[in-house]
């Protein structure tokens, strides 16, 4: 470009004169154009004098971190008598049904609870606003009051859409900016509603809400069928039966909510709730029960320790890494072992993770171990995000046998588990203490879970010779297990 310029000057300031006054004259146009289709939408769907709807019909919603199969297979709670409410200039929302768990094979039949679910203005999180703003017509409310708005083109599926992006007033923990992304159809109507937020394993979490079988109600444009995926998988769909906009009293429908604060330009964030002080217990020699949250526990070897269960949280997994580094101050850790991937049992490794400590998974979540881990991490803040490391996720297929000439350790597939089909259990066969994570002892008077039961079964089939056993969970009062503590379960249940 340089030598263009000096050959051919008088053109290339020409050219560049040009190029100028397009790009001024481009952006405002973009910017009407923009706000052109906000206000073609915002008309042909109904929502110009739209301050508040409720709607009702039947909803599912599914085990989104907790399924059997971690990547797919979602079981649901239907939501009978689904009906929300929303107040667009408070801004708030209210949800109420009546929910009934998925039945788990061979166990107890579920039981119906109340469903309710608030978000108002002061209710932190871009996720939880996401139940206002993420909705056709609050979408085109924030475009509308967006100061800000770009317009794109874009074809998904063989459907031309044009993109209208705007952002909240309120940041992300990181500092940037939320990205909400509408996709309107030929017909002026918002189909799809996309967004990212933050994720304490999963990073930036796509979010998309799809729109369908739109009617007039009132003169208000309203889909039939509501649906939310997250990273891919429907996590939540509303079949609409009756709605209305702008009932004449509201608060039959929704509590009263405090009027809307001034926007700020980075919201606060939450207050971390205080952890239970991390305590250890000495098992045997180089072996410790570290307390204090989910119960992990941490194996010495020759040059280095091996930490079983990174716990429930970034707080926690950081907790447990300490406690690790206290009671071995001079043995790296080498590896975490999650138990089974469901995100109260994995939103520890991050911490692991961005110290460069491999992860060993059951082989049936490993590639989604390594791959939530691995997606970009924009919005958080997080100790991962901040290291910038990448997962390093090894699996276990039937079972893995860690051992030097100090020690063994063993992990275990279970087999024929509902809970989960990447359960891992660990065996140190010269201590002989059995770790398991979500095989609850059961209650006074009550009979022993499927779970439990599956857990002996197995035992049995490994031949693991138990003396003591320590559960991730902790019992209350909170002590190691026995063999004799399982030897009465079984009998009680056979």
């Amino acid at each position: 470009m340089m030598h263009r310029v000096d050959r051919r000057r008088a053109a290339g300031v020409f050219t560049w004169g040009v190029a100028v006054l397009v790009w001024l004259v481009a952006v405002p146009a973009q910017a009407q154009d923009a706000k052109a289709v906000v206000a073609a939408a915002t008309k042909a769907m109904g929502v110009t004098n739209l301050t508040s709807v409720v709607f009702r019909g039947s909803a599912a919603e599914g085990n989104f971190g907790q399924s059997r199969r971690i990547s797919f297979g979602l079981a649901s709670t239907s939501i009978r008598n689904y009906q929300r409410a929303i107040d667009f200039t408070a801004p708030a929302s209210h949800a109420t049904g009546e929910a009934l768990p998925p039945a788990p094979r061979g166990g107890a039949e579920p039981q119906l609870f109340d469903y309710t679910e608030t978000v108002t203005a002061a209710t932190p999180g871009w996720a939880q606003q996401l139940q206002i703003w993420g909705t056709p017509w609050g979408f085109l409310k924030g475009a509308a009051s967006a100061p800000t708005v770009t317009l794109k083109s874009r074809t998904v599926e063989g459907v031309a859409y044009r993109l209208l992006e705007w952002s909240p007033a309120q940041k992300s923990p990181s500092g940037k900016p939320y990205r909400v992304i509408g996709y309107i159809n030929a017909q002026d109507l918002v189909e799809r509603v996309e967004t990212w937020v933050e994720h304490p394993l999963m990073g930036d979490l796509n979010v998309l809400f799809t729109y369908s079988d739109y009617r007039d109600v009132g003169g208000l444009q309203v889909p039939l069928r509501l649906s939310q995926k997250l990273a891919g998988m429907e996590t939540f769909v509303v079949a609409i039966t009756q709605a209305r906009a702008n009932p004449p009293i509201l608060a039959e429908f929704m509590p009263a909510v405090s009027p809307a604060p001034a926007a700020a330009p980075t919201a606060a964030p939450a207050p971390t709730p205080a952890l239970p002080p991390v305590g250890s217990e000495r098992l045997a020699d180089g072996v410790y029960r570290i307390t204090g949250g989910y119960v992990s526990l941490a194996v010495e070897f020759k040059d280095h320790v091996i930490v079983l269960e990174g716990g429930e949280s970034e707080a926690r997994g950081l907790a447990v890494i300490a406690e690790t580094k206290r009671l071995f101050p001079s043995k790296r850790i080498k590896y975490v072992v999650n138990t089974h991937p469901h995100f109260d049992h994995a939103l520890g490794l991050p911490p692991f993770v961005a110290e460069g400590i491999t992860v060993i998974t059951d082989d049936n979540s490993k590639f989604w171990v390594g791959a939530a881990m691995s997606e970009p991490r924009t919005l958080a803040a997080d100790v991962l995000a901040k290291s910038g490391k990448k997962p390093k996720v090894e699996g276990v297929i039937d079972v893995r046998v860690l051992k030097d000439d100090t020690r063994t350790l063993e992990l275990h597939h279970v087999e024929g588990l509902q809970h989960s089909d990447a359960m891992l259990i660990g065996y140190l066969p010269g201590e002989r203490i059995l770790f398991t994570a979500d095989f609850n002892p059961p209650r006074p008077g009550q009979p022993m879970s499927p779970s439990l039961v599956t857990l002996v079964e197995n035992l049995e089939r490994l031949k693991l010779d138990v003396d003591r056993h320590v559960t991730v969970h902790a019992p209350v009062p909170d002590r190691p297990l026995t063999r004799a503590d399982l030897d009465e379960w079984v009998k009680g249940a056979r």
